[in-house]
């Protein structure tokens, strides 16, 4: 366990369903306000967004997971959705992310979890499975990007600081024009932009994002690749084919795949949906890992 970085916590039931859904608080050391939400019981998994969505854009809303006897726990990153700005522009790093995660398993007083992460998140559950392993089951990392080669690229950057500064300058509109879908294939463009717009507005702190933005892409969440090789729980890496999603190139998942010791990869078949924005398969996808690991 990772004590002393949880400062408090605070519980809120959120509804009476089948399935309810407890709304919770969680500040950690440094300040940071973590909205989370916990729902129903079994095994548990914490899913972990990707930069610039929020909690609901792992699995998309699919309560399959819960229905299927897993304890599922989804919180927003530090500068994200309803969760508060970090207490420094810079303290945006893995370091920092992967901080808020073991927070997260403090407050909730989860040893040991199956973490399913996207983009960020997926860097932030290896950061932690490299410096705690103890406390990891088994991971999804869904659509990884971090090349530690071309990490510190200035071409590289400049697009992630010029996304930064439309988000301050022109808000949502801003940040969807410099994002100019007219480089993705006609065919995934208003899907694209349509999602893009749905998951910018859910931010109560754009400012806050627009830091994250020009930060995350900066930190480094483990030294170089063969760190991979240190993972030693089950995993599997959900990739997504470069047509629809040039951000996170195949090939990226591909070696994540072949160098983490029990990993495997999914990827869908040329020209389908990615499988990365299919809430219901990813679900089956993790808890078919939940059933491995356990």
């Amino acid at each position: 366990m990772s004590g002393g970085r949880l400062l408090s916590t605070s519980v809120v039931a959120a509804g009476c369903k089948a399935f309810p859904v407890l709304e919770r608080t969680i500040t950690t050391a440094d300040g940071v306000t973590l909205c989370a939400s916990e729902d129903g019981a079994g095994i548990p998994v914490v899913l972990l967004h990707g930069l610039t969505a929020s909690r609901r854009y792992v699995v998309m809303g699919s309560r399959a997971l819960q229905r299927g006897g897993h304890r599922v726990v989804a919180y927003d990153a530090r500068g994200h959705g309803a969760s508060s700005p970090a207490p420094d522009p810079e303290a945006y790093r893995y370091e920092d992310l992967g901080n808020d995660l073991a927070a997260v398993l403090d407050a909730l007083e989860i040893e040991r979890a199956v973490l399913a992460g996207a983009s960020m998140g997926a860097h932030t559950i290896l950061r932690l499975a490299l410096e705690q392993p103890e406390r990891v089951a088994a991971i999804a990392v869904i659509t990884p990007a971090y090349d530690p080669v071309s990490n510190d690229d200035p071409e590289r950057l400049a697009r992630w600081d010029a996304l930064s500064d439309a988000l301050r300058a022109g808000g949502v509109e801003g940040f969807v024009e410099a994002f100019a879908v007219q480089r993705l294939p006609e065919a995934w463009r208003d899907t694209v932009t349509k999602v893009m717009r749905q998951r910018l507005v859910l931010h109560e702190h754009p400012r806050a994002l627009a830091d994250a933005i020009s930060g995350v892409p900066r930190s480094r969440p483990f030294r170089d690749l063969h760190a991979l090789a240190e993972i030693e729980c089950p995993a599997v890496v959900v990739a997504s084919r470069d047509e629809a999603d040039p951000g996170h190139p195949l090939d990226i998942g591909e070696t994540y795949a072949e160098l983490l010791p029990r990993g495997r990869l999914l990827v869908e078949e040329p020209g389908a949906s990615p499988l990365a924005w299919q809430g219901g398969r990813l679900s089956t996808v993790i808890a078919e890992l939940a059933e491995e690991a356990w």
